[in-house]
C-alpha cells in the first residue's frame, strides 16, 4: 500500500464536515483535487470509505471503523511536529551538563539562571563532579556536554577554549600577604599549602618546578570547597582560579594575584565529536561562549 498524510488527511476532513465543498475549502484545495484524494485513498486500501450519492454523503461501515484509528494517528503525528517546532524554538528541551565542583557551586548557577530566564521552557540539569572525572559523562552520553580545564586529549572529544585564567593565591584576611595586591609563588614556600590532589597537583608542580622547587603541597583535598574551609579556619593558604571569587568571599578570605611566574589554566567545553548538540544544548553553549565574552573569562 502506498497510502499518503495527504489522502489520510483528505479522509478526515470529508468524515468530520460531511462535505467535500467544505472539506476542500478547510484544506485550502480544489473539490475535485479533494475528491481525487479520497479515491487514491480507497484504491490502494482495496476498501470504500465514503459512501456517495447525488444528494449527501456518508460513511461506509468500513469508514466508521477507520476513522477513529486515522484520527489518532494524525493526531499523534501532529504532536510530534509541534514538539519538533518546540524544540527547535527552544520553548521546551532538557539540557545535561557536567562541570567541576567549584564551578558548580560558583559560577555555573547564575550562567544557567541567566539562560533559562530566556528560555524557561528548558531545563538544565548541573552534574557536578571532581575536576579530574568531566569528561567521563560525556563519553557516555549521560550529559550533553562537560566543562573542564585542559586534560590529555581524547579522540572522541572535541575541546573548545571557554576562558583562560590565571591561579590566584587564597588568604585569611588577616595574613601578612594579604596586604599586599600581588604574591609571588616563592612568598607560599614555608606555608601549609593546601590544593587539589590528582593531575590538577601533578600540573602544576610541573609548571613551577624550575621557579619554585621548594614549593610543596602539605594537604591534598578531592575540592577546593574543602581546601576553602581548611583555609578559613586557618589551616593555610590555597590557589584557584578567579572565577571562585564569590565563594572564596563568602568564607571571609581574600583572593591576590599570584606572579612569577603567571601560570594560567584554560577551560574548555567538551562535547562528544560523533554527537550532534539538541537545540537547547547549542543555544546553551552558544549562551555560555558569549557570557565568558562578555565577562572577561567569567573573573569574578
Amino acid at each position: 500500500m502506498n497510502v499518503t498524510l495527504r489522502q489520510l488527511r483528505a479522509f478526515v476532513a470529508v468524515a468530520h464536515t460531511g462535505s467535500f465543498t467544505q472539506a476542500a475549502a478547510g484544506l485550502h484545495v480544489t473539490q475535485s483535487a479533494l475528491s481525487g484524494l479520497v479515491r487514491e485513498l480507497e484504491r490502494a486500501l482495496g476498501l470504500r470509505l465514503i459512501d456517495r450519492s447525488t444528494r449527501r454523503i456518508q460513511l461506509s461501515d468500513v469508514g466508521r471503523d477507520l476513522l477513529p484509528l486515522v484520527d489518532k494517528i494524525l493526531a499523534d503525528l501532529d504532536g510530534v511536529l509541534t514538539e519538533v517546532v518546540n524544540l527547535k524554538s527552544l520553548k521546551t528541551g532538557t539540557v545535561r551538563v557536567a562541570a567541576p565542583q567549584l564551578m558548580s557551586c560558583t559560577l555555573l548557577p547564575e550562567v544557567i539562571a541567566g539562560f533559562t530566564s530566556q528560555h524557561p521552557g528548558v531545563r538544565v540539569r548541573l552534574v557536578d563532579s571532581p575536576v579530574e572525572n568531566v569528561a567521563t559523562p560525556v563519553l557516555s552520553g549521560e550529559v550533553d556536554f562537560g566543562i573542564g580545564p585542559e586534560r590529555d586529549a581524547h579522540p572522541n572529544i572535541e575541546a573548545d577554549t571557554l576562558f583562560e585564567l590565571p591561579f590566584m593565591a587564597v588568604l585569611p584576611a588577616g595574613h601578612a600577604l594579604a596586604r599586599r595586591r600581588s604574591v609571588r609563588w616563592a612568598e607560599l614556600s614555608g606555608l601549609p599549602l593546601i590544593a587539589l590532589g590528582g593531575e590538577f597537583a601533578e600540573r602544576l608542580a610541573a609548571d613551577l618546578h624550575t621557579a619554585t622547587r621548594d614549593l610543596r603541597v602539605e594537604t591534598k583535598v578531592a575540592f577546593m570547597s574543602t581546601a576553602l574551609a581548611m583555609v578559613a579556619a586557618g589551616m593555610g593558604v590555597t590557589v584557584c582560579i578567579p572565577y571562585a571569587g564569590s565563594l572564596v568571599r563568602r568564607y571571609g578570605l581574600v583572593m591576590r594575584a599570584l606572579k612569577d611566574p603567571v601560570v594560567r589554566r584554560r577551560f574548555f567545553v567538551l562535547t562528544r565529536s560523533d554527537r550532534s548538540l539538541a537545540p537547547s544544548a547549542a543555544a546553551l553553549r552558544e549562551f555560555l561562549f558569549a557570557e565568558a565574552a562578555r565577562r572577561k573569562g567569567f573573573v569574578d
